[in-house]
């Protein structure tokens, strides 16, 4: 897919802060690992805190690393000052995760000016562990 526009400085910005950008993506771990126009690659470590009664990571952990990814992915090809609100999104949860870390590529499908559309596929230790696709209303700048 092809952007009108590509904020490289905001792109790095985000890369050169590995804690996800505070709250809840710190807490959890994210860290954005690769950022091109419409792509974004990020991870978290399954840690043992993160983890059910069954030694299996938390779904809502894998919703929450979809929620963030979906968002993020989104900066840089929109207008400076605009701002990203999740509609919505549905994932599959395909396989339990126990350890490693889980590794999400998100790309963008569709931009308009007032929607975007986005996949994020999860990994874990090389298997396909989420798959989801969700929808972002784009905010424009305060004037």
């Amino acid at each position: 897919m092809e952007f009108d526009h590509f904020d490289e400085e905001m792109a790095a910005a985000m890369l050169a802060h590995p804690d996800g950008g505070g709250g809840l993506s710190t807490y959890l771990g994210f860290r954005h690992d690769q950022f091109t126009a419409g792509r974004l690659v990020a991870a978290f470590d399954a840690r043992d805190d993160l983890k059910t009664p069954f030694g299996n990571l938390h779904g809502g952990c894998l919703s929450a690393f979809v929620d963030h990814c979906l968002g993020v992915v989104f900066y840089p090809v929109i207008p400076a000052g605009a701002w990203v609100a999740t509609t919505e999104f549905k994932l599959n949860l395909l396989r339990a995760v126990t350890d490693g870390t889980c590794v999400a590529t998100t790309e963008i499908l569709s931009l308009t000016r007032r929607t975007g559309v986005a996949r994020v596929d999860v990994t874990n230790v090389g298997q396909l562990v989420c798959a989801a696709q969700g929808t972002v209303t784009i905010v424009p700048p305060r004037t």
